[in-house]
């Protein structure tokens, strides 16, 4: 009998520990799918076009560039602070030189403070959507399309926003094939 009860209990153990490995792996895409659809934590939303109607009232957008030390990029904003109205349609422009001696490939992260305004911050084109291929010494400029979603302004969270700022960070990504093909 005893060993039957052991048997039962390694099996359940094991189950537990396979189940709780599975559920490990799926956390990443759910918490992902979460923060999109929320804008929970400063993730911005994606969209194809701003309101046909924008509003009067003007917010502040403050824009933030940094670069991975592992990546020999020099990036920065062509401008670090714009006043748009919310739920207009703007553009901002970043640029990047690389400073290294081989060519090189990076990727952009972003993020939006306050993280309330998240939801919130639509972009409909950017940069951080693809890798970024630069030969040593070239430069390029990024722009990054967006709209403040007039829905902000009925958020009771979001109410006292008068300041966004849009943060990137480029970090060296692999270059796949057609990027290495398209510098050479």
């Amino acid at each position: 009998m005893s060993r039957s009860k052991n048997l039962k209990v390694a099996l359940a153990a094991a189950t537990v520990t396979f189940s709780m490995l599975g559920l490990s792996y799926a956390a990443v895409p759910f918490y992902k799918a979460f923060c999109k659809a929320t804008g929970f934590g400063g993730t911005t939303q994606r969209a194809e076009a701003a309101p046909k109607k924008s509003t009067d009232v003007k917010i502040s957008i403050r824009f933030d560039a940094n670069t991975s030390g592992a990546l020999p990029w020099e990036f920065h904003a062509k401008q670090t602070e714009m006043t748009v109205n919310i739920g207009e349609q703007n553009m901002a422009y970043f640029e990047a030189q690389n400073k290294g001696a081989n060519v090189t490939t990076g990727s952009a992260v972003y993020n939006v403070s306050p993280p309330a305004a998240g939801a919130y911050f639509d972009k409909i084109q950017c940069f951080c959507f693809t890798k970024h291929t630069l030969k040593p010494g070239q430069s390029d400029e990024f722009p990054v399309m967006f709209f403040v979603d007039p829905a902000i302004l009925d958020d009771a969270d979001a109410k006292g926003i008068h300041q966004i700022t849009l943060s990137y960070t480029f970090y060296p990504a692999d270059a796949d094939k057609t990027a290495e093909a398209k510098t050479n």
